[in-house]
Protein backbone atom coordinates (compact mmCIF):
# COMPACT_ATOMS: atom_id res chain seq x y z
CA UNK A 1 0.00 0.00 0.00
CA UNK A 2 0.95 3.55 -1.08
CA UNK A 3 0.76 6.26 1.18
CA UNK A 4 1.82 9.61 0.98
CA UNK A 5 3.51 11.05 3.93
CA UNK A 6 2.62 15.11 4.31
CA UNK A 7 3.95 15.70 7.44
CA UNK A 8 5.52 14.06 11.01
CA UNK A 9 2.38 13.39 12.58
CA UNK A 10 1.13 10.76 9.73
CA UNK A 11 4.32 9.31 9.22
CA UNK A 12 4.29 8.30 12.83
CA UNK A 13 0.40 7.50 13.03
CA UNK A 14 1.40 4.70 9.89
CA UNK A 15 4.60 3.28 12.51
CA UNK A 16 2.00 3.02 15.08
CA UNK A 17 -0.59 1.22 13.45
CA UNK A 18 1.67 -0.92 11.81
CA UNK A 19 3.68 -1.57 15.02
CA UNK A 20 0.32 -2.51 17.05
CA UNK A 21 -0.83 -4.89 13.60
CA UNK A 22 2.32 -6.54 14.40
CA UNK A 23 1.90 -6.90 17.85
CA UNK A 24 5.00 -5.14 19.09
CA UNK A 25 5.00 -2.63 22.49
CA UNK A 26 7.10 0.50 21.72
CA UNK A 27 10.10 -1.08 24.06
CA UNK A 28 10.70 -4.11 21.38
CA UNK A 29 9.82 -2.05 18.42
CA UNK A 30 12.53 0.29 19.65
CA UNK A 31 14.81 -2.48 20.52
CA UNK A 32 14.73 -3.99 16.75
CA UNK A 33 15.66 -0.39 15.12
CA UNK A 34 18.08 0.20 17.92
CA UNK A 35 16.09 3.20 19.49
CA UNK A 36 14.98 3.97 23.01
CA UNK A 37 10.91 4.13 24.02
CA UNK A 38 10.86 8.15 24.20
CA UNK A 39 12.17 8.06 20.64
CA UNK A 40 9.60 5.53 19.79
CA UNK A 41 6.78 7.76 21.62
CA UNK A 42 8.19 10.91 20.51
CA UNK A 43 8.09 9.36 16.69
CA UNK A 44 4.86 8.10 16.79
CA UNK A 45 3.28 11.36 18.08
CA UNK A 46 4.58 13.19 15.04
CA UNK A 47 7.67 15.43 17.07
CA UNK A 48 8.65 17.05 13.88
CA UNK A 49 12.22 17.07 15.29
CA UNK A 50 13.10 13.75 15.67
CA UNK A 51 16.15 12.22 13.87
CA UNK A 52 15.46 11.10 10.38
CA UNK A 53 18.25 8.45 10.60
CA UNK A 54 16.72 7.06 13.82
CA UNK A 55 13.07 7.08 11.76
CA UNK A 56 14.30 5.35 8.98
CA UNK A 57 15.87 2.61 11.55
CA UNK A 58 12.47 2.47 12.92
CA UNK A 59 10.53 2.42 9.74
CA UNK A 60 12.71 -0.49 8.02
CA UNK A 61 12.21 -2.35 11.57
CA UNK A 62 8.72 -2.03 10.98
CA UNK A 63 9.05 -3.37 7.59
CA UNK A 64 7.95 -0.17 6.36
CA UNK A 65 10.01 1.20 3.36
CA UNK A 66 10.51 4.57 2.04
CA UNK A 67 10.87 6.03 -1.45
CA UNK A 68 11.61 9.17 -2.61
CA UNK A 69 9.07 10.16 -5.90
CA UNK A 70 11.60 12.41 -8.01
CA UNK A 71 9.97 14.13 -10.71
CA UNK A 72 11.34 13.71 -14.09
CA UNK A 73 13.90 16.71 -15.04
CA UNK A 74 17.76 17.15 -16.53
CA UNK A 75 18.81 15.93 -13.19
CA UNK A 76 17.29 12.66 -12.85
CA UNK A 77 19.60 10.52 -14.89
CA UNK A 78 22.63 12.43 -12.88
CA UNK A 79 20.07 11.09 -9.27
CA UNK A 80 20.41 7.68 -10.90
CA UNK A 81 24.20 7.31 -11.26
CA UNK A 82 24.66 8.81 -7.65
CA UNK A 83 22.35 6.41 -6.44
CA UNK A 84 22.54 3.18 -8.27
CA UNK A 85 19.04 3.27 -8.19
CA UNK A 86 16.75 1.49 -11.16
CA UNK A 87 14.09 4.74 -12.25
CA UNK A 88 11.61 2.17 -13.12
CA UNK A 89 11.52 0.33 -10.02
Amino acid sequence: MLLEAKNTKVIGTIAKVVRQQQDLDQTTAGSFAGCGINFVSQFENGKPTVQLEKALNMLSALGIKVYLDIPESSYSQKLHELTGANKNE
